[in-house]
Formats: C-alpha cells, sequence, structure tokens
C-alpha cells in the first residue's frame, strides 16, 4: 500500500484506497460481474415484511413489564431494528428500485427507518457517500474516530463503554467532523418518523415506542452483530484497512459481511455479493477476514494493539477538485 508515516495513532496513508484499482482489474478480467449490478427485486418485500413484524411486536409487548420490554427489546427487536439500518444502507446504494428511481429508494428507506424509532436514513445517505467515495478521508469520512476517541478509549473497560456508545457517536461524530446543511429529505425523515413515533404512543403507549428505540440504542452498541461495525475497517492486521466476514450472521445483515465485495462493488446488492467472491475467487480468497464477530468484539476490547485508533487515515481532494 506504499509508504507510511505515523502522525498521532491512525495509520496515516499516502495512497489511494486499493478498492478502485482492484474493481477495475476484476471488471476486465471478469465482465460478466456487471450483469449483478442492479436491483434486488425482494429486498422491498423482505424489508416491508420486518417493519411489519416490529409493529405487530408493538402490539404484543404493550402489557409487559419494562424488565420484558428491554429483554425482548435486546433479544429481538433489536436485531431487526439493526438488521434493518442494515437494509438502508443497501437502500442508500439504490439496490431497491434501482439508480434510474432515485426518489423511490429514498421514501422506501424512510418506510424502513419506522421501526428504528429516530430519523436516520435520510443523512445516513448523506454521509454514507462519502464513506465510499472519500474512504479513510481526513474530516471526509466520518466512519473515522475522533482524536478523542482514539485518545480516550484506550483501555479494555474504557473500549467496552465505547461499544455501547457507539449509537451516540455515529449519531454526533459528524456534526463534528464534517457537518452539512439539513436537507429537505431529512426533514421529511424526522417528519415523518415522528408522526409514527406519536401515533404507535396513541394506540399502544410509551412501552412500545420504548421497545422500538431502546431495541435501537441496545443492538447498535454492545451486540454481537455490531461486530460488523468493528470488523469492516479496523486495522487487525497492519496495511489492511477493509475486511470481510463470510460467518452465519450474514444471513441476518443482508450480506454486509462481504464488505471487501462490497467496497468493490458498491451498486451490487448484498444478496449477490457472494457471487462476486465466488467468480473473482482469487482476488479476495487470500485476503485476511473475520469468521466471528463475537470474536472480534473480544480482541478489540482485550487487546491493547486495537482501539479507535486503528483506523487507516488518508488526505483526500474533494470530488470536484480532481
Amino acid at each position: 500500500m506504499g509508504n507510511r508515516v505515523t502522525r498521532g495513532d491512525f495509520e496515516w496513508v499516502y495512497t489511494e484506497q486499493p478498492h478502485t484499482q482492484r474493481r477495475k482489474e476484476i471488471l476486465a478480467k471478469y465482465p460478466e460481474i456487471k450483469t449483478l449490478m442492479g436491483p434486488d427485486p425482494h429486498l422491498k418485500w423482505i424489508v416491508s415484511g420486518m417493519v411489519f413484524t416490529q409493529l405487530l411486536a408493538c402490539y404484543l409487548v404493550k402489557d409487559l413489564s419494562w424488565k420484558w420490554i428491554f429483554f425482548w427489546a435486546y433479544a429481538f427487536g433489536g436485531c431487526i431494528n439493526h438488521s434493518l439500518t442494515l437494509a438502508i444502507h443497501d437502500i442508500s446504494h439504490n439496490v431497491a428500485f434501482g439508480n434510474k428511481q432515485a426518489r423511490w429508494n429514498r421514501w422506501f428507506a424512510i418506510f424502513a427507518n419506522l421501526p428504528i424509532g429516530v430519523p436516520y436514513s435520510a443523512s445516513f445517505k448523506k454521509y454514507h457517500i462519502d464513506h465510499h467515495r472519500y474512504l479513510g478521508g481526513d474530516s471526509l469520512d466520518v466512519d473515522i474516530p475522533t482524536d478523542f476517541e482514539g485518545w480516550f478509549f484506550c483501555t479494555p473497560l474504557r473500549k467496552l463503554l465505547w461499544l455501547f456508545l457507539q449509537p451516540l457517536f455515529y449519531s454526533l461524530r459528524p456534526l463534528y467532523v464534517n457537518p452539512k446543511a439539513i436537507t429537505r429529505m431529512e426533514i421529511l425523515n424526522a417528519l415523518v418518523q415522528f408522526s409514527i413515533d406519536l401515533i404507535i404512543y396513541y394506540l399502544w403507549g410509551l412501552k412500545a415506542v420504548i421497545y422500538l428505540i431502546a431495541g435501537t440504542i441496545l443492538c447498535l452498541g454492545f451486540h454481537p452483530i455490531s461486530g460488523h461495525f468493528i470488523a469492516e475497517h479496523y486495522m487487525f492486521l497492519k496495511g489492511y484497512e477493509t475486511y470481510s466476514y463470510y460467518g452465519p450472521l450474514n444471513w441476518l445483515t443482508f450480506n454486509v459481511g462481504y464488505h471487501m465485495e462490497h467496497h468493490d462493488f458498491p451498486s451490487i446488492p448484498g444478496c449477490r455479493l457472494p457471487m462476486v467472491k465466488k467468480i473473482a475467487a482469487e482476488y479476495y480468497d487470500n485476503l485476511p477476514h473475520h469468521q466471528s464477530w463475537i470474536r472480534v468484539l473480544w480482541d478489540f476490547v482485550f487487546d491493547d494493539t486495537l482501539g479507535p485508533y486503528s483506523r487507516v487515515k488518508r488526505q483526500c481532494k474533494l470530488a470536484k477538485e480532481s
């Protein structure tokens, strides 16, 4: 990946991200991969089923005691909500209705957002584009922790706390690192979301609303599925900034574990990413990858060489300047 110079405690590199060149090489050798691009016809039905399952769950939990509200939020509802955030991730790449129906994708993402309890989809779309275009970009890729996070959350106990607080940092970090003007779609996202929250509160009470929001916070924090946040780009091996995971939790997460493949081909929906790996096996089989997100979380907390600073960073020029 070129020469490296230590600056602070991040791993600073002075080369382009590897995904662009690998994409060119793979497409030149396997042009049939282009046929995998385009919408996933099943995604809208799967997501709709998950949304309505959560609405049914709101009715079912409305009379439970608080301890069971939080139990089911963590064990069931939060898993669905976390999965919906990853569906929104896929939808942000226009794979629900295709690039020609971009607005349909935006509105469907708002629909997928409903059980999450807080407006998320429009802001995620706005920043996720930068994550792909400027992977590891200083002050551009808000997936990179701040210097404060890297400095403070450096012991096992503090790293464990950081994992619990991940939803907070993912929500607030963009406002500090790369603030952007609020868009019309974000306003609509908020209006729709809070209207549905009020309707759920009116129909089934406070416990139903707490069930949704608590599930989101708990399962985006310290939870086995949340291992993907660490697995994707934290530098477990020097010189590698993106990692895939090929374990069973991909069934619940729209194959987000195929993350190397996703960054190489972001326009290919998650359901077809295993086919990318199969077709271009020689490009992926020998790359380091994860087999367990639980092991990822364990290693992150207890390995002294790992922490929020374990990320590759680079200086990137804005696309309009290049």
